[in-house]
Formats: structure tokens, sequence, C-alpha cells
């Protein structure tokens, strides 16, 4: 008896070792991925559930397309088993956004003028008349762990300076979206526009001029500029708030003269065809281009390149500047490979390259629009 406890206790650690690594070799083995199962499952959607009910029990849904479980284990398993799903380049590895310096001065020159300035990430400030409108304001250098590559082009109090007035677009409640220290930063007077359950967040930081909006409503914001808050296909979580108890959206910026998309941060889905039909004549789509490889976890909640050129072609927008690239390392990509991704695709299709507008971080680029030129 003795020795069978022995050789039952030397065979323990054998057992355990060769489990582990048949579960190891499990978990790394490529993830297979069915494009065009996918790609038909968005193209059979069909159009009223992108106006049907979507939040149950206190939480928010995509009513169009169930979401993928990606709970721990599957962020485990990307992270930390799974084998790279593409080879990158050295160029794609080092290629980064430029970073254009003295952003406010800059913007001071253009005080007569309607602009938009990439600050960073999907954070960008866009003039028009009096009123600066920002964009999911993130300048801290961490988004929780994640470290920025490049810096923001700008301070809060040097955005404060910019305009008289300040409406701030706040898309959904990431950290790389919403940070908290930012809206910290920003003026008092600051407007702000979010989707439904955001609001919470930033009362708690003392601002009280808030515009909480469901998908397909809309907001007056005066000088004949209204917002329409439209459908995104993502999802929410944070520790202060727990998972999808606010809601995600894109924001359709309708003013006299120019009519922008902030698409926010979403999978393609088939909104962007309706939102193309209620909203014609977008001038600007500001459209994500960020983490999506592995394709296996994120084509549901982020677009690739070849969807977020589709979904450009859907909106009937004029322009198109590619947002999310460049700062925060959020997916199997190299930070700055989207850029070069999407100007291999206009050049492989033989696009209109003056259609698409890549910036370079504190880049200022004049606001031109179907019924108004910037000479």
């Amino acid at each position: 008896m003795m020795m069978k406890g022995i050789a039952k206790r030397a065979l323990t650690p054998i057992l355990v070792t060769l489990s582990l690594a048949v579960f190891t070799s499990c978990l790394s083995a490529p993830v297979d991925f069915d494009e065009a199962t996918w790609r038909k499952s968005i193209d059979e959607t069909k159009p009223e559930l992108l106006y049907a009910p979507h939040n149950h029990a206190g939480r928010f849904h995509n009513p169009w397309a169930r979401m993928p479980e990606t709970g721990f284990l599957s962020v485990l398993r990307w992270r930390l088993f799974t084998r790279a799903s593409t080879v990158y380049t050295d160029e794609e590895r080092a290629h980064l956004p430029a970073f254009v310096p003295d952003a406010r001065a800059r913007m001071a020159k253009h005080a007569d003028r309607d602009y938009i300035l990439w600050i960073g990430h999907n954070s960008f400030a866009v003039k028009i008349g009096d009123t600066l409108y920002v964009t999911d304001p993130m300048l801290s250098n961490r988004a929780v762990i994640i470290k920025r590559k490049v810096p923001p082009a700008i301070t809060a109090a040097e955005l404060a300076a910019a305009a008289p007035r300040m409406v701030v677009i706040i898309t959904h409640n990431h950290h790389d979206h919403l940070d908290l220290d930012t809206v910290r930063a920003l003026p008092e007077s600051a407007r702000f526009i979010v989707p439904r359950g955001v609001g919470e967040l930033i009362r708690k930081y003392g601002k009280r001029d808030i515009v909480e909006l469901d998908w397909w409503r809309e907001a007056e914001l005066g000088a004949g500029v209204r917002i329409a808050c439209v459908p995104a296909q993502h999802w929410s979580r944070r520790i202060d708030q727990g998972t999808n108890r606010s809601l995600w959206a894109g924001f359709v910026l309708i003013a006299p003269k120019t009519k922008i998309l902030f698409a926010g941060d979403s999978g393609y889905f088939a909104g962007y065809r309706e939102i193309g039909r209620k909203f014609p004549g977008i001038d600007y789509a500001f459209m994500p281009i960020t983490a999506f490889h592995p394709r296996w976890f994120m084509h549901y909640a982020h677009m690739n390149v070849d969807e977020a050129l589709r979904a450009f072609d859907e909106t009937g927008a004029r322009y198109f500047i590619p947002t999310q690239w460049g700062t925060f390392p959020l997916g199997e990509e190299p930070v700055g490979y989207a850029a070069l991704a999407l100007k291999r695709a206009i050049a492989r299709r033989g696009l209109d390259p003056s259609r698409f507008v890549v910036m370079d971080i504190g880049g200022i680029e004049p606001v031109r629009s179907s019924r108004h030129k910037t000479n």
C-alpha cells in the first residue's frame, strides 16, 4: 500500500503537467471564424429591429444581433493562449500617427472658420460657429492600465479657451472614451450629450448641464444646430456601473451648413444603411478602425477596414475620417496598423483618396461641406 501511495504522489504532478499542456494546446489553436456567415447574418437583419426595445431588466442590448459571450475566459484565451492571427511587418509594427505641436496656437489662427482637430483616439474638437464640439475627451496617459502611444494634442485648459461655448459628446462609458479625470477638468459651463445611463457618471464630477438621449432621439443645441442619437453595435462596462447598465451610441450633428456622423465605437451592422437613409447629406463620417484582430473575438464590437468602408458607403457621407487608431493598443494588431490597412484598401479599390482624411494628432482640417466651401 505504501508503494502505491508513493507511486500515486509521483504521478500527480505529471498528470497535472500533461493536463495543463493539453488545455494550453487547445486554447492556443486558431479559432475558426466564418466571414461569409457573419456577413450573411448582417445582410438579413430586419430593419425594424433597429427600432425595437433595447433595455430589459435594467440592461441594454442590441436587439438585431445577440452579442457573443466574451467573459473572462474568452479574454484570457485571446490574450494569453491564442496564437496571433496575422503576422505584421516591421513597418506595420512601427507606424504611428504624426504629432503636430502647438495645437492651441494654431486653433487661434483658425478662430474665424470652422475646423476639425484630432486630439487623439476618439477625441476630436470640431468648431462650428462659436461652439467647440468635443467628442469622447480622453486626455489621460492611461485608459486604466493601457498606456497611450502618442500624447494628446491639447490640454483641457487649452480646450476651454478655444471657443466661447463647449458641447461634449460622449458615446459610451468605456474608459478610453469616458475619462473622468478629463471630464472633471472641463469647464463647468460645458454641456454634455450622452446616451441613456451615462449621465450619472458625469454628475458625480459636478457637471450639471447634461442631456441623455436614447437611440433615434434628438435635442436642440441652439443657433439652428441639433443632435440625433443613433444606434451603434457595441456594449458597456465599468466597475462603478456594471455591464450594459448604460447605453452606447453614435451621434449625428446637424448644423445649418454641415452634417457630421460620429459613429462612436461599433461593429458593422445594418444600422449604417438606416442612418444614411434618415440623415441624407452627411458631410463627414467619423468611422472607427481599431481593435479588429483577432476577428473571432472582435468582429461583433469593432469594424475592420473593409467593413468601415462599406459602412461609409452606406451612410452616403462625402468624407471619411478614421478614428481610434494610433493611440491605445487595444487589439492584436499594432496601434498604427489600421491607417496603413485603410490606405492600402483605398488604393486597391481605386477609391478617390481625397474623400479620406487621415489626420495627424494635432492636425487641423477646415470643415468642408456640400453647402459651404472653406477657402
